[in-house]
């Protein structure tokens, strides 16, 4: 970022993040993604129990809240930058907000593997646009077979829950696109921490307007610093660290079995059971986004 972080000084909180950063050494890459897909399915099944509480709306504003403060902590951002890196982090922060509401609207209706191998469409639209490799033609129409069978095998799925999967997909796909620009503007986690406060400030209001004071029960903003954690800080961590390891295209292929470990995390921790045209479904995605990532071309420079 377009900050100096030597006119701070030293911080205790660039003392964790360093400590954080040799612990996270420690760890193979592989593992660390895999860390870091099933702590955000367990967080979003953690989340799901809160919707009785709370609602949609008071879960994504308990987890953006706290997931901004445990950052801005962090990483102690300068909001001293540029007005062209002010919007950027706007747009990241604005399209994780939405991304989360329009996710958590749909967690509300349909079983979690559901609604994130849904969700899933936006990234594997990203990495198949533009394309002009035969196979990955292939891939797409084995992505639009898994989202046929999610729908003949949905029985009473409501299709509104469906349709706020798709737009946080269409979010999602648009998070990656504004998360690289991010990247090229920031450094460390500056852009991270200003980005998810300012998804704090677009979903917060709607927490407030819909739940009120049943936000500040204790046990329930107990339950909203651990989806915070679990959904927010602890696998965006993981994979950044992930990142600096691994290739862009080897991340793609290990992310890509986060709807397989979204339907587990759902089955054992929900008792969500999905039809076994629902399971093939997923299997379907999983393999497109697989082979689709794993056949793009890297990165110049790697």
């Amino acid at each position: 970022m377009n900050v100096d972080r030597a006119e701070r000084g030293p911080s205790s909180g660039s003392s964790l993040t360093a400590l954080a950063g040799r612990g996270f050494g420690a760890i193979p890459p592989t593992a660390l993604v895999l860390l870091g897909i099933v702590s955000v399915q367990v967080g979003s099944a953690l989340a799901k129990h809160l919707f009785d509480a709370v609602g949609s709306f008071g879960t994504v504003a308990l987890r953006l809240f706290f997931a901004a403060v445990v950052l801005l902590l962090l990483w102690r951002p300068s909001p001293r930058v540029s007005r062209r890196t002010w919007a950027v982090i706007a747009g990241y922060g604005v399209t994780l907000g939405l991304m989360n509401l329009c996710f958590y609207l749909s967690l509300s209706r349909i079983p979690l593997g559901i609604a994130v191998t849904t969700e899933f469409l936006g990234p594997l639209a990203v990495a198949l646009a533009g394309s002009r490799r035969w196979p990955d033609a292939l891939w797409a129409v084995l992505a639009a077979g898994g989202v046929v069978l999610l729908m003949e095998g949905g029985g009473d799925l409501d299709p509104v829950g469906l349709l706020f999967a798709l737009a946080a997909g269409t979010c999602w796909g648009l998070y990656i696109l504004v998360g690289a620009a991010l990247g090229r503007h920031t450094t460390e986690g500056d852009g991270l921490a200003l980005g998810m406060a300012v998804a704090a400030l677009v979903a917060v209001p709607f927490g407030v307007a819909d739940s009120g004071t049943a936000l500040v029960q204790p046990w329930v903003l107990v339950a909203g610093v651990g989806v915070a954690l679990l959904s927010s800080v602890i696998p965006y961590s993981l994979d950044l660290e992930a990142l600096r390891k691994v290739p862009p295209h080897v991340f793609g292929i290990l992310m890509s079995l986060e709807p397989a470990m979204a339907a587990l995390i759902g089955l054992i921790v929900l008792r969500e059971s999905l039809h076994w045209t629902q399971w093939i479904a997923v299997v379907c995605v999983v393999a497109a986004s697989a082979g689709a990532t794993r056949g793009a071309p890297p990165p110049e420079g790697q």
